[in-house]
């Protein structure tokens, strides 16, 4: 099936007081680059996110978002530091003593100092965790890869359009070789009649010519080769390969090649602005192409 590399999938999943929300979105890349953007709770499972998109994904820029909601009670907890509280008030004596000083220490000042309380999270399950962030994943994923798969429906049937469309020109190309031999025939006829007159024309000495020219100019190879690139295409696009991007890049690379081929050797006007036609439909077709995964 083929797919866009461009695409966008949601989903919510929520658990008790528990709520996850995962937004992907992706753009053209060479290669599989994944930006992930999650609380800092879930960093330890970023590799399983990774691996899970790694399955449904093969090319593209994909950018994930992750937001977590707790809205339960007990969340955290209040930790008192009571060795670290007597060690102050110990240091608060000596103070007073050294110093004359009246202390007048309170709970409330004590309760200030640095480390005496402290909020701590409480540990969360972390098999519940993954549960309800996997749910959530599977959900976005799936979403993201049906958009990517009807953004690549609609692909297929453009470049499949554009394919035909070429055949057509090409077409046009092999029937106008003959044509132009013909024309080069007779023009050397026409020159030699002109300058000699009478005087019986050397057959053979005009064949040579004929033969080196169209020798020259042919390019029956280039277009069969073309005609191949392009069927070849047609059936990529057509069969059930997952992943066809680079492959299809490939192909069109060398139907630009015999293209540029065909414009080099061209000796008449027609076959250059078929051949140019040819050119500029590769281009749009390469240009598709780059969305493709």
């Amino acid at each position: 099936m083929i797919k866009s590399m461009t695409g966008f999938g949601r989903s919510e999943y929520s658990k008790g007081d528990k709520k996850y929300t995962i937004e992907m979105k992706s753009v053209n890349h060479r290669y599989l680059d994944m930006n992930v953007r999650m609380p800092k709770k879930l960093n330890f499972f970023d590799s399983a996110i990774r691996g899970l998109i790694k399955k449904n994904v093969s090319r593209g820029k994909v950018d994930v978002f992750i937001t977590y909601e707790d809205l339960s009670e007990g969340q955290v907890s209040l930790k008192y530091n009571e060795s670290l509280a007597e060690e102050y008030m110990t240091r608060f004596k000596e103070m007073e003593t050294r110093f004359s000083l009246e202390n007048d220490i309170r709970v409330s000042t004590l309760s200030r100092c640095p480390e005496v309380l402290t909020m701590e999270e409480q540990v969360e399950d972390e098999e519940e965790l993954w549960q309800g962030l996997e749910t959530a994943l599977k959900g976005a994923l799936k979403q993201f890869g049906e958009t990517r798969a009807l953004e690549g429906e609609n692909l297929r049937a453009d470049l499949l359009i554009k394919l035909d469309a070429m055949l057509v020109t090409l077409e046009e190309v092999k029937q106008r070789s003959p044509e132009i031999v013909t024309a080069y025939r007779e023009k050397i006829e026409d020159k030699v009649k002109e300058l000699l007159g009478d005087v019986q024309i050397d057959e053979n000495r005009i064949a040579q010519e004929v033969v080196i020219f169209a020798e020259k100019i042919c390019t029956d190879e280039e277009a069969v080769r073309l005609g191949s690139h392009i069927e070849h295409m047609k059936a990529t696009l057509t069969g059930t390969e997952a992943g066809i991007g680079r492959k299809l890049d490939f192909i069109a690379q060398e139907m630009n090649r015999e293209a540029n081929t065909i414009l080099s050797k061209a000796n008449d006007l027609e076959i250059s602005n078929y051949a140019i036609e040819l050119k500029t439909e590769i281009e749009k077709v390469r240009e598709q192409i780059q969305n493709v995964e």
